[in-house]
């Protein structure tokens, strides 16, 4: 009976996902790519494909090879501020593609209605109740609201907080899904019992063995804490710089010496704003790689959740899966 409840509180978000278990995969850079995205919609899941910093063409083959690897749906993540956003929704187009995410700010003018002509399904972030709700009226399919205790690029207020402030508001209207700070079962029942259609992971399918993060980046995390998962700091104000939650290391004192260089120059007028952002996010996405690909988890961005604490033990993505949903089960029937 527990997991008929659970499946029951899930339905709208798997009937809206396509998938057996509405629990979907965070987009990491670099670690949400073919292997892993493949293996979590074949458990049952949804995968997304983290474009990142991707040209049209990488993005092409990237979708190309996670369809030769799986038969389910999946979706693509693109990030709002990406220079070619409009050509990477056409080749989201291309590949029929179900289910397009965006990520990074406002989305820009047009690309909402780009997408939809498209026939995939919009999903949104949206860290504020007013921004859910103009979302929504700008036609987004679903959201996600992604607390600060998430890894990557954060905002300032909590997931427990921000569930209470937006799922009230909003989950009659659009499926929502919860991201940030959930690593077992039991938090994810509390979520879908509160009005969540589903829920985002993305720090605890980091050490999946389908994840082809590299042996040093598992291991930083294995041997994590929660309080290790720390949140960069904003040198300069002038310099709207998006937190990013990762494990303590040098690279993130680097970034914070990044962030003053970016700062002069556009102190002496050699770059504009926007530029000065792009700048910050090239830095994040080699720094990155450098920690997942490479192994250099001293010099590059360890990206991770405050739930890096219960990342124990590598695991298979179905493995993975059946824990959760397992754990929310027997969580759902202690509350009858």
């Amino acid at each position: 009976m527990s997991h008929e409840k659970l499946h029951a509180l899930m339905q709208r978000g798997t009937d809206f996902l396509g998938c057996r278990v509405a629990i979907m995969c965070g987009a990491m850079s670099w670690v949400s790519e073919r292997h892993l995205v493949a293996a979590i919609s074949n458990a049952g899941g949804f995968g997304v494909i983290a474009c990142g910093a991707m040209t049209p063409a990488l993005l092409d083959t990237e979708i190309a090879e996670t369809k030769k690897r799986t038969d389910k749906p999946f979706g693509v993540n693109l990030i709002t501020m990406h220079p070619d956003l409009f050509a990477l929704i056409d080749i989201c187009e291309n590949h029929d593609v179900s289910h397009i995410v965006l990520a990074g700010g406002l989305p820009p003018k047009g690309s909402i209605d780009a997408i939809k002509a498209t026939g995939a399904k919009l999903i949104a972030f949206a860290p504020a109740v007013s921004l859910a709700k103009k979302l929504i009226r700008s036609g987004v399919d679903a959201l996600v609201i992604e607390g600060s205790e998430a890894g990557g690029h954060i905002g300032p207020v909590s997931t427990s907080v921000l569930a209470q402030e937006i799922l009230p508001q909003v989950a009659h209207e659009v499926p929502v899904f919860v991201a940030g700070g959930i690593g077992r079962g039991e938090a994810i029942a509390s979520y879908l019992e509160m009005g969540a259609s589903g829920v985002q992971l993305g720090t605890r399918f980091v050490c999946a063995h389908e994840s082809i993060a590299h042996p040093a980046f598992k291991k930083a995390f294995l041997r994590a804490s929660a309080r290790d998962a720390v949140a960069s700091v904003q040198i300069d104000p002038r310099l709207p710089v998006i937190p990013v939650r990762a494990l303590k290391n040098k690279g993130g004192e680097e970034f914070n010496a990044k962030q003053r260089e970016v700062a002069n120059t556009l102190d002496q007028g050699g770059i504009e704003m926007a530029e000065a952002q792009l700048q910050i996010e090239h830095y994040w996405a080699g720094a990155l790689r450098r920690a997942v690909i490479d192994g250099d988890v001293e010099n590059g961005s360890l990206m991770a959740g405050q739930s890096v604490g219960m990342v124990t033990s590598e695991q298979s993505v179905a493995e993975i899966v059946a824990e959760l949903t397992e754990q929310a089960a027997v969580a759902l029937s202690y509350r009858g």
